[in-house]
């Protein structure tokens, strides 16, 4: 699936960097895709040491995030940023394929 495109903002990059330095050497940062949540889809997060076969690796300022096969396809064209404003910091995902989305960011319908 080399025309997919998949990025990750420099302010994702620098607070996963910020979490990778207490994880083991080697951990890397897993965006996932599952069913669930309010809107039929879910992204997940979540620090990894392991790398599959088939993962795409998007490297950025140090970092390295993973995204499994599966969840390239509801990625495409997506972009991974990080917010920290007054209602909180987090990660969300930028992504031009969903058609609808809850409120909590972290849920999505294509």
């Amino acid at each position: 699936m080399s025309d997919l495109s998949i990025g990750v903002s420099s302010a994702a990059a620098e607070r996963i960097k910020e979490i990778l330095v207490s994880e083991p050497d080697g951990a890397k940062f897993r965006m996932s895709v599952s069913g669930g949540g309010c809107s039929g889809f879910q992204y997940n997060f979540e620090i990894v040491t392991d790398q599959n076969s088939d993962d795409m690796a998007i490297e950025k300022n140090g970092i390295t995030v993973l995204v499994d096969s599966i969840s390239q396809m509801y990625l495409k064209d997506s972009e991974l940023d990080f917010s920290d404003d007054l209602i909180g910091a987090a990660f969300k995902v930028n992504n031009p394929n969903a058609t609808a989305s809850c409120g909590c960011g972290t849920s999505f319908s294509i």
